[in-house]
């Protein structure tokens, strides 16, 4: 099964910004784990970080498919990476996504297997 996972973090950015060398260090570390421990039971089918909010653009849904300028849900939380990896089951995903970095909220969904 494929599973999103979704990292999310209060002020993501600026903590980011500002974090000593070993707090990033402890979260490659982490994401670093997180990824091994995936390709043990699975495979990393692929994950990257985000930019900020503000780079977002929105498409409405109204009849004119407008274009908003940021993310679509004003929150203080922000989206900061996500990965998509291939698992036997739902509890395994929760259980590795567990190894990410413990200042993130974690989302894991499962995706649908839909063709395009």
């Amino acid at each position: 099964m494929r599973f999103l996972v979704l990292l999310a973090e209060e002020d993501h950015f600026e903590r980011w910004e500002n974090a000593d060398d070993d707090y990033r260090q402890r979260c490659f570390d982490d994401y670093n784990a997180f990824a091994s421990a995936v390709r043990e039971r699975g495979k990393v089918v692929f994950g990257d970080a985000l930019d900020r909010p503000d780079t977002a653009r929105t498409i409405q849904p109204d009849g004119a498919r407008s274009v908003t300028d940021g993310p679509y849900a004003e929150t203080v939380e922000q989206l900061g990476g996500f990965y998509v990896v291939e698992l036997p089951d739902h509890d395994a995903a929760v259980e590795l996504a567990a190894l990410l970095p413990r200042e993130y909220t974690i989302e894991v969904r499962p995706m649908l297997e839909v063709e395009v």
